[in-house]
């Protein structure tokens, strides 16, 4: 733990994504206001005691639509993840550990998704089954899973041949149990860091598809649907579209230093003094 927070970046970009977190969870039990109170007669309303982030075109709060939708983008995003790990991550530890035809098939199928444009694909997976977050969250994690099973069957593979995996071997293990007992335990870390990143292109994935109205659905709210709502009031109430805008860039930038702080504090071969990946 003293080394992790040893790493100014890992610091600096876990408290910005705890501050975000929070927040978002705090809207679970309370926001200002209740975000699907509409009051016409206070709409485009500034900062002020009342309204510290001011109110929108509907008259509703803006820091409460801000607190509820940054929880659904990190809610859309984190599913999304799991969902890739969950899937990806034991295709990518049965490749590595069975090769011949496991390996080529599940190269094969993660080449067949990594052919299409992520983003194309999420709008036609969301066109035919419909908007809403829950089918954002199908769509991101679909090209979660080829991710996870690439960096899985990679990390797999550079320790595959070190000798406790040999002894194990010797032992009368099967692949399954190598690859329960001594690949898994040690690419942890790299599965870690990959969710950080895949974390941060969740949030601007589903931030997107709300935006062209494939994602969050009314009366939920999400950064990207406060967005697309905003867009038409740019010129004259940018704030609108400033609070949200920067809300993502914000969560997007502290997952990724937390992510390369993390890389940098438990990656052997940025870590002096550690040779080996046992150490």
């Amino acid at each position: 733990m003293r080394r992790l927070l040893g790493h100014p970046s890992l610091v600096i970009g876990l408290v910005a994504t705890a501050i975000f977190l929070a927040l978002g969870l705090l809207s679970l039990v309370w926001t200002p206001y209740p975000i699907e109170q509409i009051d016409i007669g206070r709409r485009f309303l500034g900062p002020s005691a009342a309204h510290w982030l001011g109110t929108d075109n509907l008259g509703r709060d803006m820091l409460s639509l801000v607190m509820a939708g940054t929880w659904t983008s990190f809610l859309v995003a984190a599913v999304a993840v799991a969902i890739g790990v969950g899937i990806g991550v034991p295709f990518g530890l049965a490749a590595a550990a069975w090769g011949g035809a496991v390996e080529w098939l599940v190269l094969r199928l993660t080449d067949f998704v990594f052919a299409f444009p992520a983003v194309i694909v999420a709008i036609l997976i969301t066109t035919l089954i419909g908007p809403g977050a829950v089918n954002a969250i199908i769509a991101i994690g679909i090209f979660n899973i080829p991710v996870f099973a690439r960096v899985a069957r990679g990390g797999a593979l550079s320790i595959a041949t070190l000798d406790f995996v040999a002894a194990g071997r010797l032992a009368g293990l099967g692949n399954a149990m190598i690859a329960w007992r001594h690949l898994l335990p040690n690419i942890m870390s790299l599965i870690i860091v990959q969710g950080t990143i895949q974390m941060s292109l969740g949030i601007l994935a589903e931030a997107g598809l709300s935006y062209i109205g494939l994602g969050t659905q009314p009366p939920a709210t999400s950064l990207g649907l406060m967005l697309r709502d905003a867009q038409g009031v740019f010129l004259i109430h940018p704030w609108l579209s400033v609070l949200p805008g920067l809300s993502i860039v914000l969560i997007v930038i502290a997952l990724n230093i937390a992510g390369d702080g993390l890389r940098d504090a438990i990656d052997p071969r940025l870590r002096q003094g550690s040779p080996n990946v046992l150490a």
